[in-house]
């Protein structure tokens, strides 16, 4: 475990780059041999906007990539923070325990806060408005939502007290994963069920991807099930029955149009007053 927190503690961004290129490319050939859906889609055409603002996640986390470095070389050296406070523990313990807790702050508890704060919600809206969710929509924000989640992390790392080393792995595996359960594949459902017990899975994500309530509503996790389960926030749902997008925002057009995306937060016309409840 020691090597391996070493080698993120200084993982080359050449390194970073191949594992946000080479998911896509892996997930995307996997989606053309094991499809989930058959979307009547121009696979490319669809995947511009989604790549566009994967782009603009991708600069955004690196030029404010200096606050995290600092925020962990504080805490690691004042011994801040949840999992320094803790009883002496076996190195392996401490480290999953740092990806565990910054998946609740980073992923879980952002992404409960952007669907129960109207504001935020519109923000987030881009990101479920993907009518034809597969790999590439994975990183489908907003970049004002970039933003938001990267506070999120940051204020994880402050109250965990994670190093660098645990960060920049809880980051890499955050990327896998949700490329992974945004991509449209089929898996055994047996498998499904039984990885979704400990981590998310494609079927339980896709839950989430639902156009209606209470489903949009549920299956925040990004890499651990189990904040889910533990805070009643898991649904179940059989996959053929699920249709991607939101109520409040059916216009396909519109939800490929990048122009119209970015100004998403500020349209009034899309506020949540109308979600529909199955």
């Amino acid at each position: 475990m020691e090597s391996i927190i070493t080698y993120f503690e200084t993982i080359p961004s050449l390194h970073r780059s191949i594992l946000l290129i080479g998911g896509i490319v892996f997930f995307w050939l996997l989606e053309g041999i094991l499809p989930l859906f058959n979307f009547k889609y121009k696979k490319w055409k669809h995947a511009i906007p989604n790549l566009f603002f994967t782009l603009t996640t991708i600069i955004i986390n690196f030029t404010l990539a200096f606050l995290l470095l600092k925020t962990a070389d504080w805490v690691t050296i004042n011994n801040f923070g949840i999992i320094n406070w803790l009883p002496q523990m076996p190195f392996w313990l401490y480290v999953v325990l740092g990806v565990l807790l910054l998946d609740f702050i980073g992923a879980y508890l952002a992404h409960f806060t952007e669907h129960k704060i109207s504001v935020l919600w519109m923000v987030h809206l881009v990101h479920h408005s993907d009518h034809e969710v597969d790999t590439t929509t994975a990183n489908r924000h907003h970049p004002l939502e970039s933003i938001i989640r990267f506070l999120f992390t940051l204020a994880g790392v402050f109250i965990i007290g994670a190093p660098i080393g645990v960060i920049m792995l809880y980051q890499s595996l955050s990327l896998i994963f949700t490329q992974f359960t945004h991509a449209n594949i089929t898996m055994p459902k047996q498998l499904d069920k039984v990885l979704s017990y400990i981590i998310v899975s494609p079927d339980m994500h896709k839950v989430h991807h639902h156009y209606m309530l209470p489903y949009t509503d549920s299956n925040y996790g990004n890499i651990f099930s189990i904040w889910d389960r533990f805070f009643g926030t898991y649904m179940h749902l059989d996959r053929t029955k699920i249709i991607y997008g939101v109520d409040t925002f059916p216009n396909v057009e519109e939800n490929a149009n990048l122009r119209h995306l970015l100004k998403q937060p500020f349209n009034k016309d899309k506020a949540p007053t109308n979600k529909i409840i199955e």
